[in-house]
């Protein structure tokens, strides 16, 4: 089975990149394949033109649908699952990865008179530098899951999670500590994935 991974993070020095790498690992050791898009070293155009918005604005299902806009719905269609890994910036996903969805989840495409093949897992891996604890008493925790799962993917996936790893932030003690673990655990997450 294979698994289109969206990788969205601007350095390669970080937790999120580590985590990435850990969870190809897993896929892998599973005899599983994936396909990945590195939003930032693609250098992945993620602000609409007119001409796009003009044509999902207007539910317009015209052909004219941009190049790099295209080979990421095939790498979607050609996927058993996909999954999204990310660090949380503000309580959102990077501008990037947001600007991605802008584009690709198009009219005719993910939403409209639909081509999208409904997918048989999503999965949200993404890293945050506060405790989960705060995330959820703040109520942010269920305000992303919400974004991702009740408006991205909604009715996208047949599966969906969204698993944080939380404590990242390069100053917090717990990040150092609990480095192995959390990387063993996205190993075990890809491992079982599919």
């Amino acid at each position: 089975m294979k698994v289109f991974i969206v990788y969205c993070h601007p350095s390669e020095d970080s937790f999120t990149k580590n985590m990435c790498d850990a969870f190809i690992k897993g896929i892998t050791d599973s005899g599983n394949e994936y396909i990945i898009s590195d939003l930032y070293k693609m250098g992945f155009q993620t602000d609409m033109t007119e001409e796009e918005y003009l044509r999902d604005a207007n539910y317009r299902n015209t052909p004219n649908v941009a190049e790099d806009v295209l080979i990421e719905q095939e790498k979607i269609n050609s996927a058993d699952a996909i999954a999204f890994i990310y660090p949380v910036f503000w309580t959102e996903a990077p501008a990037k990865l947001v600007g991605w969805f802008d584009r690709v989840w198009s009219y005719g495409f993910a939403y409209g008179e639909k081509t999208m093949k409904v997918l048989d897992k999503a999965l949200i891996l993404c890293s945050a530098g506060n405790p989960i604890e705060r995330l959820e008493e703040l109520g942010l925790l269920d305000s992303m899951k919400k974004v991702m799962l009740g408006d991205r993917l909604f009715g996208r996936a047949k599966q969906m999670e969204f698993i944080v790893f939380d404590n990242t932030s390069r100053e917090n003690k717990l990040r150092k500590k609990n480095w192995d673990a959390n990387l063993q655990k996205a190993y075990e997450i890809g491992k079982g994935f599919l």
